[in-house]
């Protein structure tokens, strides 16, 4: 038994020693939110919108590389579907048709002092509900606009992904 705890804790050991991999970081910022076209009814459902679209843009920035910094300033989200008012909750109703999925922002890649992206972006996928299948829509938050902004993201920061 002191052996195999001997070998597990020098595996630990050894696990802990290797470098961890670093990754860039994204900021992200809402320009007048208030005037947005689609990110819910009520208070409570805009703050979970915005907060859950910083969530899927932040963990994109686990694929660049170290050092860098992705500043997105949103300047309008449109929700994949049609929010229409139902009896004590409101309902999001995705028909595939003309309710895609838009977010525009403006964005800056910086590594260090030195800019090495900007621009602004009218990212939306008109074919959104072909895209993503039921099984990844089912208990995640913004499955289209999140799938959408993961195809950008890849296509516009990590050309070398591209065939």
């Amino acid at each position: 038994m002191p052996k195999t705890l001997a070998l597990v804790a020098s595996g630990l050991l050894a696990v802990c020693a290797l470098p961890l991999q670093a990754a860039g970081t994204v900021e992200v910022s809402y320009i007048e939110p208030e005037k947005f076209t689609d990110i819910g009814f009520g208070t409570v459902d805009r703050e979970r919108v915005l907060s859950d679209m910083s969530e899927v843009l932040k963990a994109l920035g686990a694929q660049l590389p170290d050092g860098q910094t992705l500043k997105l300033e949103i300047t309008n989200i449109n929700l994949a579907g049609e929010l229409r008012p139902g009896a004590g909750r409101d309902l999001r109703i995705i028909t595939g048709r003309t309710d895609w999925p838009e977010v525009s922002l403006r964005y800056t890649l910086r590594a260090g002092n030195n800019t090495l992206k900007s621009g602004e972006a009218k990212v939306y996928d008109l074919a959104y509900f072909e895209r993503v299948n039921f099984i990844n829509r089912v208990g995640t938050n913004l499955p289209f606009e999140r799938h959408m902004l993961r195809k950008w993201f890849a296509a516009t920061f990590l050309p070398e992904s591209q065939p």
